[in-house]
């Protein structure tokens, strides 16, 4: 694995019970990087996320980050590994019960032995970061989907992770706070100097502020390339899912006799 290389799944193959779902995936992550997995929905794209954070491990193939096996790692080395890792979960996560400021103190409380002054200030800085250092005492339910979504990610970096998993960022935001979230993605990857793996059906503001972009479809990457490649593609698939087209390899229909059948079949049956 080559020294800028954090994330890399290799032949990867997993599936839930008899169900199959990865079929043979191959995915890199550079340092520094942002790289967004896309495709529809019951792909494998969370399944992804994952396997990088050892909550499931493959049955064929490899995961490893930062050259660790995720999957050959015992409880105590997972444990340290994800220590490097954050987490943005869809709609945030936040805990309900908690102010703002305990919801990204907590992480620093869990896994530090730092004094209360100076996690006070770490997560102020945090906070500044996002620009929500004013709504540190404010409780969950008090916030915008925009802003809950951005003191989840103060959360995820609160330690200075190395790696940052966004499972749907953009999901439910307005134009305006789906801007404000993607354009912090850019400049704490670039800033921090991490790791940004998104999971994610925003086509277009994914591509905004993307390295790298693989699309996911039966199992298998079916698709990769920069952002200008990916909107330059004329692979049916990738064309439909970026222009959002009804008709393609993703079909509108769910499979089913055809009507003028079904019509035909319930006369009979009447």
């Amino acid at each position: 694995m080559q020294h800028d290389t954090l994330v890399e799944i290799r032949d990867v193959v997993f599936g839930y019970g008899a169900r199959p779902v990865l079929k043979g995936v191959n995915l890199t992550a550079r340092r520094g990087q942002v790289v967004a997995i896309m495709g529809s929905s019951g792909c494998g794209k969370t399944t992804l996320l994952r396997l990088i954070g050892g909550q499931v491990r493959p049955r064929q193939g490899s995961v490893r980050v930062a050259g660790e096996s995720v999957g050959e790692l015992d409880r105590a080395g997972l444990y340290r590994l994800r220590r490097k890792m954050g987490m943005l979960f869809q709609f945030g996560a936040l805990f309900t019960d908690m102010p703002v400021f305990d919801n990204v103190a907590f992480q620093l409380r869990e896994h530090t032995d730092l004094p209360e002054d100076v996690i006070r200030d770490l997560v102020l800085m945090k906070l500044d970061a996002v620009g929500l250092r004013g709504a540190a005492e404010l409780m969950p339910s008090e916030l915008s989907g925009g802003m809950a979504r951005r003191v989840a990610l103060a959360r995820a970096i609160a330690l200075d992770p190395m790696l940052v998993m966004y499972d749907e960022p953009f999901a439910g935001l307005d134009p305006i706070s789906l801007g404000v979230t993607g354009n912090l993605i850019r400049r704490l990857t670039d800033t921090l100097g991490l790791t940004s793996l998104l999971v994610t059906h925003d086509v277009q503001e994914s591509l905004k502020i993307v390295d790298y972009v693989y699309f996911v479809s039966d199992g298998i990457i079916v698709a990769e390339g920069t952002a200008d490649e990916i909107r330059a593609s004329t692979l049916p698939y990738v064309h439909q899912f970026v222009h959002g087209e009804s008709d393609g390899p993703v079909p509108f229909h769910y499979p089913a006799p055809t009507y003028a059948e079904d019509l035909r079949l319930g006369a009979q049956r009447a």
